[in-house]
């Protein structure tokens, strides 16, 4: 009886239970990492299971109608894998039939274990010679290959825009191009059936998100005039620029914005990739380079020089860039070296340039010349004079290898002091000695690199109406792009009426290459 007394007295007092402690196993936020790992496993091999199980075409047909017999997506490792042993049979079959056609047969004195390690090196010849070429070190002969054009080869309008094209580019597979022009469009179309998709500009507010800068003045609207684009070497990326000052980064999958480089303190006038590498690089009125990594989205160097506005950049695989500015130079810069060489032309103006090989290089000028220059010298080695001087006959194609007039001197008659016949653009089939220019003057005129006497030499001329502001080779070297506009690409000083603003094609026929194995 005094037990319990004192037990509710205690009570009374307002003695407290002793608080019952918190399991970790009642609330899964305190739950053990070992136990939380358990369980982890256990739900990945009970989903295994499940997915493992063997369903029925009813359930297949509830989940989605999904095709059983579809097969997965390749990786980019398996394509690459798959196609560079599709090329290695190819060689070793046409290795095997050339060997045949030397008498190479069954009836051939050799064995077996001679004729298999002849194939072999054979093989391994072509196989270096795709290195080779494909690396720059060794010029593809395609202008030799140059067949005259048929009656009804023309100029093609592939894709048309409402104001002039500023720039076009070429993905690595040839199959998709890209253009851009001075309203501000960016298209992305097939090159073969021409059907094309525009990049939408997202507004101010995500550009900003994006780092861009704003308008000069708080009253005006961002200008969206392009004048440059450059696609990447995976085909991932495009990059343009233009007047807003701006490098802007879009995924050529989703077509979207990505990024806005800022720190040009001018338009944006030209831009490149480094080839098989996310370097790019960017030349403005400010009369500096920059250099960008698009996967790092990172500012990664500064390059000055220039005293004039920058107008055309030029990069191949390695860490060498060249450029033309107003200053009436041309520049050749090592960049790891922090180094550049300076070439002056004769002409009064620089306008476009490009390389033909890692040691050679082409530049067009505003008086209407072409200029071969090779590394070793700084004054070039061969000059065409009046390449594109106005003419009366613009539809007549030039003789294959006609030398009449071309030894450093006038190409034709004619006027050359008109802004029609300005060289405002240079372009080259890599690897090989077929190039193009053009101008404002009715014509796009290919040439060839004489690799004996180096020199320039004429091949054909297409008609094309307006200022060729850009210019792309295929690889295959089987067609050339033109973007036209009735305008200069950076300016309004020229107008060509009749001209239509796009990207006009053209094919270049080719002959066999009798000397290729396969």
């Amino acid at each position: 009886m005094k037990r319990q007394r004192v037990k509710n007295l205690s009570r009374i007092r307002g003695g407290k239970k002793k608080p019952k402690p918190i399991s970790n196993g009642d609330d899964p936020f305190f739950e053990a990492d070992a136990k939380r790992r358990r369980k982890g496993v256990k739900a990945f091999n009970d989903k295994e299971e499940l997915e493992s199980l063997p369903s029925d075409e009813s359930e297949a047909e509830v989940v989605g109608g999904e095709d059983q017999g579809e097969e997965p997506e390749e990786t980019a490792a398996e394509t690459r894998f798959r196609m560079a042993k599709e090329h290695l049979e190819r060689i070793r079959a046409a290795a095997k039939k050339l060997e045949e056609e030397e008498g190479g047969g069954e009836g051939d004195e050799m064995n077996m274990e001679e004729r298999e390690g002849r194939r072999d090196s054979l093989v391994a010849g072509i196989l270096q010679k795709d290195q080779l070429e494909a690396s720059g070190r060794v010029r593809r002969l395609i202008a030799s290959r140059v067949l005259n054009p048929e009656p009804d080869d023309e100029f093609k309008v592939l894709v048309k825009h409402r104001m002039s094209v500023t720039a076009v580019g070429l993905a690595e597979d040839d199959r998709r191009g890209f253009s851009a022009s001075k309203d501000g469009t960016i298209l992305h179309w097939d090159v073969e059936s021409g059907k094309h998709e525009k990049y939408l500009w997202p507004n101010e507010d995500v550009l900003i998100s994006h780092s861009a800068k704003g308008p000069q003045n708080s009253t005006s609207k961002r200008s969206k005039n392009v004048l440059s684009l450059a696609v990447s070497s995976d085909g991932r990326y495009l990059a343009s620029g233009g007047l807003d000052r701006d490098v802007h980064l879009w995924d050529t999958r989703t077509r979207e914005h990505i990024q806005a480089f800022r720190g040009h303190r001018g338009p944006v006038s030209c831009l490149t990739f480094r080839q098989g590498t996310p370097q790019l690089f960017s030349g403005s009125f400010d009369r500096t380079i920059k250099l960008w990594n698009v996967e790092d989205r990172t500012h990664m160097d500064n390059l000055f020089g220039h005293q004039s506005e920058v107008l055309t950049i030029d990069c191949l695989h390695k860490e060498r860039l060249l450029t033309v500015g107003r200053d009436r130079t041309m520049r050749l810069w090592k960049v790891p070296e922090e180094s550049q060489l300076v070439f002056r032309a004769p002409a009064s103006s620089l306008e476009c340039c490009c390389f033909i090989n890692d040691s050679e290089f082409l530049s067009g000028s505003d008086d209407g010349s072409i200029e071969l220059w090779s590394i070793l010298r700084k004054k070039p080695i061969h000059i065409i004079k009046n390449a594109h001087a106005l003419s009366s006959s613009h539809d007549e194609h030039l003789p294959a290898n006609s030398k009449e007039g071309l030894p450093n001197g006038n190409h034709a008659g004619g006027s050359s002091t008109s802004v029609q016949s300005w060289v405002s653009s240079v372009a080259v089939c890599r690897g090989s000695d077929l190039v193009a220019s053009g101008a404002a003057n009715g014509v796009i005129r290919l040439w060839t690199i004489a690799s004996d006497d180096k020199s320039i030499q004429p091949l054909l001329a297409y008609p094309l109406v307006g200022f060729a502001n850009s210019l792309a080779f295929s690889k295959s070297g089987r067609f050339i792009l033109a973007g036209v506009g009735q305008e200069p690409r950076l300016g309004r000083w020229g107008r060509v009426h009749n001209a239509r603003n796009g990207v006009a094609v053209h094919s270049i026929r080719l002959s066999e290459e009798h000397s290729a194995l396969y």
